[in-house]
Parts: C-alpha cells; sequence; structure tokens
C-alpha cells in the first residue's frame, strides 16, 4: 500500500493520529526533502511518544520523481510506503502527482489521508464569501509566461489563490496594483506558525504597507474574483507590466495585429 501523507504546514501538533500509525509502520518513505522529513519524525517522537521506524529514506522530487520510479517501481507493491511533501498537502503543487498517476497506471493501491493544507486554510480566513475558488499554485517567475498567468488570475472571476515566496512577494503585488490597484487581497504568511499574520486590502494598500516590513516566510495571496467581460490581459493591463520589453512584445503581439517585432521596436522608441 502507498498512503499519501500530509504534515502540518507550521505547527508540528496539526499532525493526526492516523498520520503517526502509518508513520510508525512504513518501511519506506519517499520525501520530497528527506533531512526535512527526518526532522519532522525526531520531532513527532520527542513530543507525541511517536515510534520511530525502520525504514529507507528516498528522495521523490520533481527532478528525479520518474527515475525513482525506475528504481523503485518494482517493490512498491510489496512494502509499506509512505509519501509526503515538505509541509501540507502531497500531491498539490507538489511533485507526488507522478506517483499517484503511476500508481493508477499499474493497478497499485494507494489511500490518502486528509489533512492540513493551505489552500483551505488561507481560503477560510479570507472571509471571501464565496464558496468558489481556483488554485494557481506557484506563477513562473519570470517574464511572458508569468506575465500571461497573472492575467489570467486575475479575469478569472472567481477568487484566485497564489503561493508566493518571500522574495518575490513584493514583485507580485506590484504586478497587481500596477494592472489594478483597488483589487482586493488577502494575503497571509506563516499560517499555523508564531508570526502568523493576516492581511486584507487593496493591492496598491497591501504593496505600500509591505514596503514598511520586513518580508519572510511563506505566502498564500487570495485574490479577488471581478466579474468582467474582459477575457485575459488586455494592451494597457500588459504595457503597465513591469517586465522586459522583449516578453512584453511577446504579449502585446498576441492580444493585437502587430507583430512582435513592431511591438518590440515601438517599445524601445518609448523607453
Amino acid at each position: 500500500m502507498i498512503t499519501f501523507i500530509p504534515t502540518p504546514i507550521g505547527n508540528p501538533q496539526d499532525i493526526t493520529l492516523r498520520a503517526m500509525k502509518h508513520f510508525e509502520n512504513a518501511e519506506l518513505f519517499f520525501c520530497e526533502d528527506t533531512r526535512e522529513t527526518k526532522r519532522l519524525l525526531r520531532l513527532l517522537s520527542e513530543r507525541f511518544g511517536l515510534a520511530l521506524p525502520e525504514a529507507e529514506f528516498v528522495s521523490f522530487n520533481e527532478h528525479n520523481g520518474r527515475q525513482r520510479l525506475e528504481e523503485w517501481g518494482a517493490v512498491l507493491s510489496q512494502k509499506e510506503v509512505v509519501y509526503v511533501s515538505d509541509a501540507g498537502m502531497p500531491v498539490i503543487s507538489d511533485p507526488g502527482q507522478i506517483l499517484v498517476a503511476y500508481c493508477q497506471e499499474h493497478g497499485l493501491a494507494y489511500d490518502v489521508l486528509p489533512g492540513a493544507s493551505a489552500v483551505v486554510t488561507a481560503y477560510a480566513a479570507s472571509g471571501f464569501e464565496e464558496g468558489e475558488f481556483l488554485f494557481f499554485g506557484f506563477l513562473p517567475h519570470k517574464g511572458s509566461e508569468r506575465a500571461a498567468k497573472l492575467g489570467e488570475a486575475l479575469n478569472t472571476g472567481y477568487n484566485t489563490l497564489l503561493y508566493e515566496s518571500p522574495h518575490r512577494l513584493l514583485k507580485l503585488l506590484e504586478e497587481i496594483a500596477a494592472i489594478d490597484g483597488e483589487r482586493t487581497l488577502f494575503a497571509c504568511k506563516e499560517l499555523t506558525k508564531k508570526f502568523q499574520t493576516y492581511y486584507k486590502m487593496s493591492a496598491k494598500e497591501l504593496l505600500e504597507r509591505l514596503k514598511e516590513e520586513q518580508i519572510r516566510g511563506e505566502w498564500v495571496v487570495v485574490i479577488r474574483g471581478q466579474k468582467s467581460e474582459r477575457k485575459g490581459l488586455y494592451l494597457e493591463d500588459i504595457k503597465r507590466l513591469d517586465i522586459a520589453p522583449k516578453p512584453k512584445a511577446k504579449l502585446l503581439s498576441l492580444v493585437s495585429d502587430e507583430s512582435i517585432k513592431e511591438w518590440y521596436e515601438r517599445l524601445i522608441k518609448e523607453s
């Protein structure tokens, strides 16, 4: 049996009794980071009496997941296998999806335990009344891909959740404020931890607020949905994006009749 187990997103007391039982019986751990998993197990042993298992620990991430399946696939049906992310619900914005697909393809028994999730925790805390929302995970880091995905998130008409790292949070807020400074955002950091903090205000206000603070920890940002007949990024939105001329020209060409070359030349002249 392969069991996908959520781990605490911050507070170790959020572990479940069922998860601990599976940890104790496991023979093989697939871990996003073996060091993080071993640290968690030691902590659970010290605080809550977890019996440390005699198990193998194998890294399983977006870079080596398929290779690990080639190496271990033959024994997965014979062992008690646990898959864990560094924190939170496995498979959500996480390489565990590869393993789920493998189980389905090869008829392997698997189970997914319920547990901690930054997505639903943040949305419950947001206070947005709509029961429907979209989850986009992490945006691409840069260029036209990022701009296009952010434009999509802003124009879905639904409340949309994003994950963001501390060193890119201000960039995200600057991008949103440039497109729609009055859009209401809910942002939270360090969920379930000592320095958990919630913010709910316009993109422009939140940007000014956080410019004065030292940004740390992992963040979830909820963008208030805005019903509109507009679909995707429009010219004026793209022009306001703080990105290099080349990716901006590519985006502009997608929503206009002009070529990338024509837009690039115009942007260079205007800069």
